[in-house]
């Protein structure tokens, strides 16, 4: 008995163990349902896969299905950043705690039960459990933003180095904040769609409307919905990832106000394709966008500037191979501003060039094509919205020495080389016709297929070492739990 209560303890009540659990969830989700991929139905594992498991699949039910299994490791993804975000800011432990195990109890429900309505047959008890889920996880959003409060004098600072007001109110916590309030009110501009499902109001992949003339408000509010929490979930781990890195100094005091301000007007960009605002909408999106993406590059310059003085403080006059050697030596230090790099190649600068030239270009290609780019598009930035999290997650283990550079490199590299093929994949028609792309294609779904295989197999790796190391009565689960009650102690 005492061997399972102290392992529970672990997994259910430090950081580090509650991500493990989500990371793990996520990892299952996406080995089984991954294999229901075309790629995987080509090869005729996706039929294997469905009779081994006792799925029942209804192809008219599609759908339905792709959005409970999206909702599903979406907000396993949200839980992560709320544990992450309530393990670096300061504050009260009754509100560290409850949001902790509600948005646990919530997203465990959600992904347990939702998939088990969508894939094992139709049991409403199920679904409504489901919708219980979400409903505790916006419940645990709440007391976030309540526990984020930087209006707070508790939480004021007074070290010049961080972006503050002169009445000492933190910036940061501040941008903190205005994420928090923003995801939970774009929860419910996805919510209230949902709510009229069954009552004039049928489920739709954004992808299979994009080209409709006239689209219902409920459809504008559900690829918004879609757009902005994306979005909402990239500027807190960008958030997130600054407050790892300790960022600071004058950059810092620039960028936190252009992301409190990109936050706002984004949101209040997506929310106005409901409203009489819609034809300048995607104008207030650009705006909002604009300031949310320089005070990332911000992060980044100052990042790759304090690696680069660290590694070479004991040189006096480093040249530029000392300099690049310098910035690369940590891969779990440089890999998170890296992804954020690599993703204005891969989808923002896309997206971006795509919504310039949509009537020029992408509205010339045939229907699929501009599907392909759209769903590419939302699948890389959530892909490299999970590697960033699975470097944090391995500096927060301690990996060091080799296995630090194996895991810190395989991660950078692995996945850059399949969203690098996506890329290409989306945007092919732009330099090769359909009669000889098969060669391409076939090239470039190997990249893909190689990258994000060996990718989960890494993640497979670190799920059953850190599985093995649970069994271990003086693990490195006993230690880490150690750590982190001495530094709540401190606190």
């Amino acid at each position: 008995m005492e061997f399972i209560k102290t392992r529970f303890n672990y997994l259910f009540n430090s950081t580090k163990g509650l991500i493990l659990v989500a990371i793990a969830m996520i990892a299952v989700v996406t080995a089984i349902w991954g294999m229901l991929s075309g790629p995987m139905a080509e090869m005729g594992v996706r039929e294997v896969v469905i009779k081994l498991f006792g799925m029942d699949i209804v192809q008219a039910e599609r759908e339905g299905r792709i959005i409970i299994l999206y909702h599903s490791i979406a907000m396993a993804v949200v839980a992560i950043e709320t544990y992450m975000i309530t393990g670096l800011l300061k504050m009260k432990p009754f509100f560290k705690t409850s949001i902790n195990v509600i948005i646990t109890v919530g997203y465990l429900t959600t992904m347990i039960f939702g998939m088990s309505f969508a894939y094992f047959g139709h049991n409403w008890a199920f679904h409504g459990l489901y919708i219980s889920g979400l409903s505790l996880i916006f419940f645990a959003g709440v007391l976030l933003c309540i526990a984020l409060w930087p209006w707070n004098k508790e939480y004021y600072i007074t070290d010049k180095d961080y972006s503050r007001t002169k009445s000492g109110l933190d910036l940061e916590r501040t941008a903190f904040f205005a994420t928090a309030v923003t995801t939970v009110i774009s929860a419910l501009f996805g919510a209230i769609p949902g709510a009229y499902f069954g009552n004039g109001f049928e489920v739709f992949l954004a992808e299979n409307v994009i080209r409709l003339p006239e689209k219902t408000t409920m459809q504008y509010s559900i690829i918004g919905h879609l757009h902005i929490m994306l979005a909402l979930i990239a500027i807190m781990i960008t958030l997130i990832i600054g407050r790892w890195l300790n960022f600071k100094g004058i950059l810092h005091k620039i960028a936190m106000p252009l992301m409190i301000l990109g936050t706002i007007v984004l949101n209040l960009g997506v929310w106005g394709v409901v409203t009489p605002l819609e034809p300048i909408a995607h104008t207030i999106i650009y705006v909002g966008a604009t300031p949310s993406m320089f005070a990332a590059l911000l992060l980044l310059i100052w990042s790759w500037n304090k690696l680069i003085q660290d590694g070479t403080a004991h040189i006096q006059k480093p040249n530029f191979i000392q300099k690049l050697g310098a910035l690369v030596r940590d891969p779990l230090k440089f890999g998170p501003t890296w992804q954020m790099l690599f993703m204005n190649f891969t989808t923002s600068g896309i997206g971006i060039f795509m919504a310039i030239r949509l009537d020029e270009i992408f509205r010339v290609w045939p229907a699929r094509e501009e599907r392909i780019e759209l769903t590419g598009h939302w699948h890389a930035l959530s892909a490299i919205i999970a590697t960033i999290i699975l470097m944090y997650y391995g500096d927060m283990l301690g990996l060091k020495g080799k296995v630090r550079q194996i895991y810190g490199w395989s991660i950078i590299f692995l996945s850059d080389l399949a969203l690098g093929a996506v890329t290409v994949f989306e945007m092919k028609r732009l330099f090769i016709s359909e009669a000889e792309q098969q060669p391409l294609v076939n090239l470039l779904m190997y990249m893909i297929d190689f990258g994000l295989g060996m990718l989960l197999v890494l993640l497979a790796i670190v799920m059953v070492w850190r599985l093995i190391d649970l069994f271990k009565p003086k693990g490195r689960w006993t230690e880490e739990m150690t750590h982190e009650l001495s530094e709540e102690a401190a606190k």
